[in-house]
């Protein structure tokens, strides 16, 4: 499936942007990076792998949490620079912070809000490596 695919990872270092979308709701679940490897182990396998640019490291999605990705589609955009694969969740929950979708919050003139998703898993649990992961500092938008 697709190997004869030529997309174009030049512009952002070797990446591409991939917004992974349930493919039976349509809901986005997470936004992640896929280098040429990750692309083509992502083809091969039928799970989604990604490239970390924290870690640069190939990992597939769910190693740690069994919380995989299973592809049913691939999309690919106009230039051939993004990419929207639509896939079935396992283990009802695609963030590390334990919610359904990664989009858990909004932007209102108050600042972060949340939107009615409440937590699949608790991280701790699964990511005990990760204390402290999810307290991540919020920066709020302030008025000009």
């Amino acid at each position: 499936m697709g190997h004869m695919v030529k997309l174009y990872f030049g512009k952002l270092g070797g990446l591409i942007p991939v917004v992974i979308q349930d493919w039976r709701s349509g809901e986005i679940l997470m936004l992640g990076f896929m280098n040429q490897q990750a692309f083509n182990k992502t083809l091969e396998t039928g799970k989604v792998h990604f490239w970390s640019r924290s870690r640069k490291v190939l990992w597939m999605k769910g190693e740690s949490s069994r919380r995989v990705q299973l592809v049913k589609e691939v999309l690919v955009d106009c230039d051939r620079d993004a990419l929207v694969v639509k896939v079935a969740q396992k283990g009802g929950a695609a963030c590390h912070g334990g919610y359904r979708s990664c989009f858990f919050r909004r932007v209102s003139k108050e600042g972060l809000v949340p939107i009615g998703n409440e937590r699949v898993f608790d991280p701790k649990t699964v990511y005990p490596e990760k204390q402290g992961m999810g307290k991540r500092k919020i920066v709020r938008s302030t008025k000009s």
